[in-house]
C-alpha cells in the first residue's frame, strides 16, 4: 500500500508546477541560500527544486568569484 501511495504521490505535478520548483530552486541558489527544499508534495517536484538551486548556485559562484 506504501508504494501505491508514492505512485499517487508522484503523479501529483504538472509542467507548471515542475518549472515554478525549479524557478525557486534557481533563486534560492543565486541568492546564496542554503540548499533546503520546500516541502513540496511530489519527489520529482523536490528534485525540480534541486536542480533549479544547483544551477542558480553555480551562477552565485561564479559572480562571487568575478567579484573577488
Amino acid at each position: 500500500m506504501a508504494s501505491e501511495s508514492q505512485s499517487e504521490q508522484n503523479q501529483d505535478w504538472s509542467l507548471e508546477n515542475l518549472n515554478k520548483a525549479y524557478q525557486q530552486g534557481y533563486m534560492a541558489g543565486l541568492t546564496g541560500q542554503p540548499k533546503t527544499p520546500a516541502r513540496q508534495t511530489a519527489e520529482v517536484l523536490s528534485a525540480a527544486w534541486e536542480a533549479g538551486w544547483d544551477d542558480g548556485h553555480e551562477q552565485y559562484d561564479l559572480v562571487k568569484r568575478e567579484s573577488a
